[in-house]
């Protein structure tokens, strides 16, 4: 909307949403959960921000129907609303796995605020929880519900915690850390079933090698999957989201896509994928709404990323951060562990194409702008992930480039 409203400032915007207004900061649930941020605080604009931009708000309300022939939207209530210009951005929904007793009441997804407030008030009668899935949404969680005063165990089918985003050395940096706080972390196995009390609330989760943990709530923390159900059916492509292209339409005309329901052009991999996260779909939400109002703009190109600081650990994870065994990259690694500090950098043909800090972050930033702008690095690689490393260390032009866009 802001995108538009750069170009258009005087355009017909209607905008269709489930969520009642305000709309609000999801990355922030952990911190509102425990306390850390007033719900006022979470809000992503401000009460005065569709007034402003004269936005039309159908809120509370869902979008069920998209005739693309006569170009009208139908709304779960029967009305129509027709458009010139649509743009889907329906997001995600948690992914929710085939297991007994997945239904019992204290089962949450933590990825609503709905779900934190809830949680808040099941902690006050049941201390023991399991969180099912160790990514970022599950470790968020975990930290969120330990600091409300939970028993917290965290349960992950791989071998190690954050494996999308961190190497074994990252991961157990983390887990010390995690472990520290006094939450539990059981890798290389799932939940096979959730037990129910008479009541039907959950009682315990039951692991694949057959052990019982006993608990009063189950987080589930496994994933998320594109709402692509709109679409279905039509001629808008999808595969595992809603396909665009570098200016994020669809492959229909004057039909675009953005955030998490779309599968965009990966920076790295130079294909196409879905990346559900905050930056990829502030990103890719602008560059559509840039398109929409006649200003051609083209994505420049998503990339995994992961920057938190949870149990007092600042992390950041960029791009290819695991590179296939036997491939041609070449992996550079500072590993002090009695800070504990760890940094790592994935090379391929001088070409920053991944990286990895641990305890000091200092010069994330620098490093993702080399790796998302294809910067040569080579003249200076040994010197990456030096303490002394900085802006003095590039080029007098790239310097300048940087020191620029800062400004702009």
């Amino acid at each position: 909307m802001e995108a538009i409203r750069e170009v258009d400032p005087a355009g017909s915007l209607t905008v269709v949403t489930e969520e009642l207004m305000p709309i609000r900061s999801r990355p922030m649930i952990g911190d509102f959960l425990c306390g850390a941020a007033p719900l006022q605080k979470t809000k992503y604009r401000s009460d005065q921000f569709w007034c402003e931009n004269k936005v039309r708000a159908f809120t509370g309300r869902k979008a069920v129907r998209v005739n693309f022939g006569e170009k009208y939207v139908e709304l779960d209530e029967g009305e129509r609303i027709e458009f010139e210009q649509l743009l889907i951005a329906t997001g995600s929904k948690p992914f929710l796995p085939n297991i007994e007793g997945v239904d019992a009441k204290g089962v949450f997804t933590f990825t609503t605020f709905a779900d934190a407030e809830a949680a808040k008030r099941k902690l006050a009668e049941e201390k023991r929880v399991v969180v099912i899935g160790g990514g970022l949404i599950g470790v968020c969680a975990a930290e969120a519900l330990a600091k409300c005063g939970g028993d917290v165990t965290i349960v992950e089918l791989q071998e190690r915690i954050l494996s999308l985003l961190l190497d074994d050395a990252a991961s157990d940096i983390l887990r010390q850390a995690i472990r520290h706080r006094g939450v539990k972390i059981i890798t290389g196995h799932t939940v096979q079933q959730i037990e129910k009390r008479d009541d039907g609330s959950v009682g315990a989760v039951v692991l694949d090698n057959g052990q019982r943990l006993p608990c009063g709530m189950v987080a589930i923390a496994i994933g998320v999957r594109p709402r692509t159900e709109l679409v279905l059916d039509t001629e808008v492509r999808v595969n595992r989201g809603i396909v665009v292209d570098r200016f994020m339409r669809t492959t229909l005309p004057n039909v675009y896509a953005c955030g998490d329901v779309a599968e965009a052009y990966d920076l790295i991999s130079e294909g196409r994928r879905v990346l559900p996260q905050w930056p990829v779909a502030h990103m890719s939400g602008r560059v559509a709404g840039f398109n929409m109002a006649g200003a051609k703009r083209a994505y420049p190109g998503g990339v995994v990323m992961g920057a938190l600081k949870y149990f007092d650990t600042p992390l950041v994870a960029v791009g290819r951060t695991n590179p296939e065994k036997g491939a041609d990259y070449e992996v550079l690694v500072v590993h002090d562990p009695d800070r504990p500090r760890y940094k790592k950098a994935v090379l391929k043909d001088g070409v920053l194409h991944g990286f990895i800090l641990v305890g000091d972050i200092e010069r994330a930033g620098i490093l993702c702008y080399l790796l998302t702008k294809g910067v040569d690095v080579a003249a200076f690689k040994d010197t990456l992930l030096s303490d002394g490393f900085g802006l003095v260390n590039l080029s007098e032009g790239l310097r300048r480039t940087m020191l620029m866009r800062s400004w702009m």
